[in-house]
């Protein structure tokens, strides 16, 4: 296990984090827009070991597939011991995510909680990529 940079706290690394607690079903509506959103989010900071808490809104619409809401919140918990950076939490995410539904388009958001005093909000938008 990895350790914070002068500290004690152990985390663990982010290949630990898969997909394969993601379910689906299939969908079959009109075309909308489905938003998920958990204030519950946290990970490691993997510079002071401390956590990071955020929360995480997904909006996608679906092409042929959502995902099972349990199965989403087992994905997020899986992050709570893993050290890893704010902006590579949200591009894993969003990768993650992504490649599991293949949305017709997806927008993912992180908002943390502030740390240092300073705000941090990251997001990335298909239609960037």
């Amino acid at each position: 296990m990895p350790v914070a940079e002068g500290k004690k706290i152990s985390f663990k690394d982010p290949s630990v984090v898969t997909t394969i607690e993601l379910e689906s079903f299939p969908y079959e509506g009109v075309k909308q827009k489905v938003i998920y959103k958990t204030t519950e989010f946290s990970a490691v900071c993997p510079f002071s070991g401390l956590p990071d808490i955020g929360t995480v809104t997904i909006e996608y619409i679906p092409s042929d597939k959502v995902i099972e809401l349990k199965s989403l919140k087992y994905y997020f918990v899986s992050y709570r011991d893993v050290g890893i950076y704010q902006e590579h939490v949200t591009s894993k995410i969003f990768s993650d995510i992504y490649g599991f539904l293949k949305p017709q388009h997806m927008k993912l958001t992180v908002v943390y909680q502030t740390r240092g005093g300073i705000d941090t909000t990251t997001e990335v938008d298909s239609d960037n990529l």
